[in-house]
């Protein structure tokens, strides 16, 4: 794993011959380095318990109906495009550029996801979500809603720094107690763990957050923060319950 000039050092050879005898005599075709989380030695194991455990869950059909999914996003005004996952495919190089804005305004968001309904989304004020901001929207935003559609769900959150902060914890125990799936320590009462660096598990991960995105981030991009939260509201809210469903 190197660059052809790197190649080209060690070999003693030019670039061009390197990329020549890449590319034509042994049809080798270049592919960029994905990024993942860095796993500790324990992850895998707490991934197969995890899995273990909402399988045996499963088994009672009334169990998914009631988890209602949740996690955050940042949108920022700039739109975000990763530019080794994006080609352009043509007869001819159109010399396609987008300019990049260094510490763009960004709004970050809350969402979650039942059977039935999109919750939110709830936008921050602060750059950063806290533990302290974290709580006062749980209390003041989300579990209201929550209570007023149901009595008996299970709220899912995942392991991000703000949610194991002390009070964040206190608060699902007092007022969910054996009906909160998150990061717990030994004293908590969660239904059940949730594994720290998992992968993409959740409805919001790899449906709602992608959904919203590609239609906030449509031509022209949004020209100010009010705009861009209207847009995210817009899209939202264009999540029927047939889709949830």
């Amino acid at each position: 794993m190197k660059s052809t000039r790197s190649a080209s050092r060690e070999l003693g050879l030019s670039q061009t011959t390197v990329w020549r005898v890449l590319r034509r005599r042994l049809v080798y075709k270049p592919y960029h380095l994905q990024l993942v989380q860095a796993l500790r030695a324990n992850d895998n194991v707490k991934r197969v318990e995890f899995c273990d455990r909402m399988l045996k869950n499963k088994e009672d059909e009334l169990f998914l109906p009631r988890v209602i999914f949740s996690d955050e996003a940042t949108f920022h005004l700039s739109g975000k495009v990763n530019r080794h996952n994006v080609r352009m495919w043509g007869s001819q190089n159109p010399r396609i550029t987008l300019e990049h804005v260094r510490k763009s305004p960004k709004v970050n968001v809350f969402c979650a996801i039942s059977l039935t309904k999109v919750y939110g989304h709830f936008s921050f004020d602060e750059n950063t979500v806290t533990g302290v901001t974290y709580l006062r929207m749980l209390q003041n935003w989300l579990v209201s809603q929550m209570n007023e559609d149901s009595g008996d769900y299970i709220f899912q959150q995942d392991g991000a720094p703000p949610h194991w902060h002390l009070n964040v914890r206190r608060f699902p125990n007092e007022s969910l107690p054996q009906r909160w799936i998150g990061r717990m320590g030994n004293e908590d009462l969660a239904l059940q763990f949730w594994p720290q660096r998992s992968p993409d598990l959740t409805a919001c991960d790899f449906f709602l957050l992608g959904f919203v995105k590609d239609a906030v981030y449509v031509p022209a991009l949004p020209t100010n923060l009010n705009n861009l939260r209207n847009r995210i509201t817009t899209a939202m809210n264009s999540v029927t319950q047939d889709i949830c469903h």
